[in-house]
């Protein structure tokens, strides 16, 4: 990621949490330990083995986005619009169209509205479906409503790498920027799959949590914890090459230093059991920004709160940082806040990650009481903490064996 002539670094950011809509919201509520877990209202759960989620409940789709775009959009979509909008405001960014692209990763794209549409076409007695469906639901649509909404004609992607998606989003936005190809780019993460199959089948691979209780939900690196709660929402960064964002006096929040990305090549839901692939991940972030581990301040975990994913991600971060500073270096996680959003939550991880270079603050891992041996980690349990920080870490670990880590530092 070293570059002798240029840096990569951040000018705006936007968030749809479940915890808060818009950056500061997301980031107050973050820091005062509040959760966004709560009882399905999407669907009638009665018979179901999950009746939990971490829903946005008010959310209004982007006033500079006309009406009648919005009600042919799929949900994430519109989250990805959303965050995307506040990412532009925030930077000041006057956009030259062909000079400002997109990359925009989603876990399942519209896969809620697949199945809603399909019932419906089911329930129909004419037994015919809207012709908008299919522009709806494709994954890449998101992006593309995004170019439109903002007039960006420059490089435009969809990824998907599972839970990592976000993760190299930025990434790919960094790597096109290098090339010279575009003056500024906005990393995208959007999620919205709250419906029955989706959960349905999470619960039944035993990655998502059983029952009714949120107190009980979302307990990363907890010995008594069983599961995640899936999450839903948008979030959004601006990158720009450090030459553009200072010519027009715009605000930095921090530089990409790292980037790291591999696949364990092991098992389609179940990582390498001592952590190989991740720490290989986190070896070549490290390596990419010119950095050792202990020059790494705080690490923003995956930590979905699944009894082998926490374990085998604290064995990465052992077998990187050793035993006494993988003990000794903050590494939070924010699923108990937020739930698990895939794609969303790596890219609200790493604005979390920029804010805490930014208040010099780390979020705290809810939920928590009982140390697990598995997971011997200093995880800012519940509680939000000053420290010093210059350069942080954000991991996300998806299924597919597909591994992402970000490094950021302070913009000096």
């Amino acid at each position: 990621m070293s570059n002798p002539t240029e840096r990569i670094v951040i000018t705006g950011m936007g968030a749809v949490t479940p915890i808060g809509i818009g950056v500061e919201s997301y980031w107050r509520n973050l820091l005062l330990g509040k959760s966004g877990i709560g009882p399905i209202t999407r669907y009638d759960t009665t018979g179901m083995a999950t009746h939990l989620a971490a829903e946005i409940h008010e959310f209004t789709p982007p006033e500079d986005i006309p009406a009648k775009f919005v009600s042919r959009m799929a949900l994430f979509t519109q989250y990805a619009c959303a965050a995307a909008g506040q990412a532009l405001r925030d930077s000041g960014l006057t956009v030259d169209p062909k000079r400002t692209g997109i990359v925009l990763g989603t876990a399942l794209g519209g896969t809620a509205d697949v199945a809603e549409g399909q019932e419906a076409l089911l329930r129909s007695p004419q037994k015919k479906s809207s012709p908008s469906f299919v522009p709806k639901i494709l994954s890449n649509m998101a992006s593309s409503q995004v170019a439109i909404a903002y007039g960006l004609r420059g490089p435009n992607y969809t990824l998907s790498t599972a839970c990592a998606s976000g993760d190299d989003a930025v990434g790919l936005s960094s790597m096109i920027l290098y090339s010279g190809r575009a003056d500024a780019m906005l990393a995208v993460g959007c999620e919205a799959v709250t419906c029955p199959v989706v959960v349905s089948s999470l619960a039944g691979s035993r990655v998502m949590i059983p029952g009714d209780d949120p107190k009980n939900a979302g307990r990363p690196f907890d010995l008594h914890r069983n599961g995640f709660v899936l999450g839903e929402g948008g979030g959004a960064l601006l990158l720009e090459t450090e030459s553009h964002a200072k010519a027009r006096g715009a605000h930095i929040y921090g530089v990409l230093l790292g980037y790291g990305n591999n696949n364990d090549a092991f098992h389609i839901t179940t990582p390498r059991p001592e952590g190989e692939g991740g720490a290989d991940c986190i070896y070549l972030a490290l390596e990419s920004a010119g950095l050792a581990p202990s020059d790494i301040d705080y690490i923003n975990a995956h930590g979905t709160g699944t009894p082998i994913g926490d374990a085998t991600e604290c064995a990465a971060v052992r077998a990187v940082f050793g035993d006494e500073l993988a003990r000794k270096i903050p590494m939070s996680s924010l699923r108990g806040a937020t739930g698990h959003m895939m794609a969303a939550g790596s890219i609200t991880d790493s604005i979390a990650c920029l804010l805490a270079l930014r208040d010099q603050i780390l979020p705290p891992t809810l939920h928590y009481e009982t140390p697990d041996p598995d997971c011997p980690i200093d995880c800012v349990p519940n509680q939000a903490r000053k420290a010093e920080v210059n350069i942080v870490m954000n991991n996300a670990f998806g299924f597919g064996g597909q591994n992402a880590s970000l490094i950021f530092g302070k913009y000096e």
